[in-house]
């Protein structure tokens, strides 16, 4: 059995089969969109000023081969989950031993706190830029963005997409009138799209534009936000889909390619053909835009492109993380919580490093994010290509031998870089360290992801693919019992005197037929209510208003028309706090079942009225059955 469908609430929420034409095309586009914003968050900023501050056009051919390379791997991403209708984190889970998927979530997890902490630190930035305020206070404000995705959330996957698009074309916006402020001379900058040697510095910007372009936690969300389209299973329909989705992701790419290349060529032209060469802080490029451009709007821009971004990346940081969780460790949480701890997560390093070594080293630390994320690529990538190769359970779509062999070049090249830099890191580490235990330690932690990395390669090769005999996150299958239980002897019954009351007591009545036996031996019913007036909250059961009188009144009416119908029943008044005094009276009365009314009230009513259901239904250890009117 098949483990549970990726984002389980918006899993085939778009259907696309009844649709044609440019409709059909249209429903299609959007999950790209979503990938998008990864590639052109805070992060990506950070390494496209300093490469562009620090070695003018030359890194043009680094953001065009990422470009390309992440079009590809989106591309399979897309492809596994339309296939298989599993995700990168599923598969995985299917595939490698549990020691192996557990390095493997955590290095995961890893990856998405970097994104993350990128998110947290643009967006201070962004904010401080706008409004002055301090860098640590907009880190704080972050947190709020939390309940902006949970709102997201609510109104489905298409609006979720409608809010990220917009936020892309802000930042697309902004930076077209930024180029066409600072008037870059364009022949140069196409000499940079000609491949050429990099220096050890421009080769870790290189490395670090390539981690912010092809990000590992975008592959785990692609493979599962394009299972939000319901489409027809049959062979022609996969290949529509599939070749939709291609479209979907080359415009979405190439749109955050424009963003990047205009990131870049911003600052060769407002800096490194200035002089400004050492500009690779955010915040300085921001205070040079006005003074060597000539314009007060260049900046404003700037800083409400980079608020966008950060907020644009922080809904898609959080679908990734719920994916990899669920997927590796089949743990749901409630999206408010993991996005709540992902954030906080991200938070404490980039309040430590404010805090302790002071704003100045913000962007290095945006740097090293993207680092962090390229060195984790190489194990999203490896097996996102041996799924899709596999010819056993991708069946006619399992990817031909030419896509196989680019697929492995640039898997190839991405470890090949990130091996480069670990050496050069390790290397002067090494150098300038006279820490043994440091050195051991580095060592043992070399050996440990250069293993692993070996072991996810050939591991497919030699071993076919362990299916796990798991159908979801609740455990094993339970076994239905078909033997007679006790009947149900006590129902308490919450009312209110609303017309809601009619529909709970002819289905707790209904409900209670089913168990009874005879009139002697009848279900009884306990009426329950909570008086909520001035006087009943002071003096409670010695309150004697009209309130309370008229309470009681209605009550006793309810149990004689109960009675006639041949059961039992009895009252019980409540007072004060209706969620405590319903909790009381159903354990006083030793009621077997709750018989509760739903006010169809949501979002701000709740906390107007109340959730009176769901409080009362985590303090009682009967069932609760709840009744809509």
């Amino acid at each position: 059995m098949k483990p549970n469908k990726s984002l389980d609430t918006l899993n085939e929420s778009v259907s696309v089969e009844q649709k044609v034409g440019w409709r059909k095309f249209m429903a299609f586009i959007g999950p790209a969109y979503l990938v998008s914003v990864g590639y052109m968050d805070p992060g990506n900023w950070a390494t496209d000023l300093a490469g562009g501050a620090a070695f003018g056009y030359q890194l043009i051919w680094i953001l065009l081969l990422s470009n390309l390379m992440a079009v590809l791997l989106q591309s399979l991403s897309a492809r596994l989950g339309i296939v298989r209708r599993l995700d990168l984190a599923q598969v995985n889970r299917e595939t490698y031993p549990p020691a192996v998927n557990l390095s493997l979530y955590i290095l995961a997890e890893l990856a998405i706190a970097a994104t993350d902490l990128a998110e947290v630190l643009g967006m201070a930035i962004g904010i401080k830029l706008l409004t002055g305020l301090p860098m640590m206070y907009g880190t704080m404000i972050t947190v709020t963005d939390t309940f902006l995705f949970l709102y997201l959330q609510r109104y489905g996957i298409r609006k979720m997409e409608a809010f990220i698009i917009i936020l892309v074309a802000t930042i697309g916006f902004s930076f077209f009138i930024q180029l066409f402020i600072a008037k870059p001379d364009l022949s140069y900058a196409i000499q940079g799209f000609i491949p050429s040697k990099l220096s050890p510095e421009a080769l870790y910007i290189a490395v670090g534009i390539i981690g912010a372009t092809v990000m590992p936690h975008n592959l785990y969300l692609h493979s599962a936000l394009v299972q939000t389209r319901k489409i027809n299973r049959t062979s022609e329909g996969i290949k529509k889909s599939i070749f939709y989705n291609f479209i979907d992701s080359t415009v979405a790419l190439n749109a955050a390619f424009f963003v990047n290349a205009a990131i870049l060529i911003l600052a060769a032209t407002a800096f490194y053909a200035t002089g400004h060469k050492e500009v690779a802080k955010i915040e300085e490029a921001h205070a040079l835009l006005a003074p060597l451009l000539g314009s007060k709007l260049a900046p404003i821009l700037f800083a409400i492109a980079l608020i966008a971004a950060g907020q644009s990346s922080t809904v898609t940081g959080t679908l990734a993380g719920q994916i990899v969780m669920e997927g590796y460790l089949k743990l749901r949480l409630n999206p408010w919580i993991r996005r709540l701890l992902t954030r906080l997560v991200a938070i404490t390093p980039a309040v430590l490093v404010i805090g302790i070594l002071g704003e100045g080293r913000v962007d290095a630390l945006l740097i090293f994010s993207q680092v962090i994320l390229s060195l984790q690529l190489g194990y999203a990538v490896i097996p996102l290509i041996h799924f899709v190769s596999d010819k056993n359970t991708m069946g006619e779509f399992a990817i031909g031998w030419k896509i196989k062999i680019l697929s492995w070049i640039v898997a190839s090249i991405l470890v090949y870089l990130n091996g480069n830099l670990v050496y050069d890191f390790a290397a002067a580490f090494f150098a300038q360290s006279d820490h043994l235990l440091l050195k051991v330690g580095l060592i043992i932690l070399l050996i440990f992801f250069a293993s692993l990395l070996l072991f996810i390669t050939i591991y497919p090769f030699v071993k076919k693919v362990r299916v796990i005999e798991e159908s979801d996150y609740h455990g094993d299958a339970v076994e239905l019992d078909w033997t007679q239980s006790t009947p149900i002897h006590r129902i308490a019954i919450a009312v209110d005197f609303s017309n809601t009351d009619k529909k709970l007591i002819n289905t707790a009545i209904h409900h209670a037929f089913q168990n009874k036996t005879t009139i002697n031996d009848a279900t009884e019913f306990i009426l329950i209510h909570v008086v909520e007036s001035v006087t009943a909250n002071y003096l409670l059961e010695a309150s004697d208003d009209i309130e309370s009188r008229k309470d009681q009144e209605r009550l006793d009416g309810y149990v004689k028309a109960i009675i006639a119908k041949g059961y039992k029943a009895s009252t019980a008044l409540g007072y004060q706090n209706r969620v405590k005094e319903i909790v009381r009276i159903v354990q006083e009365k030793d009621a077997q079942l709750l018989v509760m009314g739903a006010h169809n009230h949501q979002g701000w009513k709740d906390y107007l009225f109340g959730e009176t259901i769901e409080s009362v239904r985590h303090k009682v250890s009967i069932p609760v059955l709840i009744v809509n009117h």
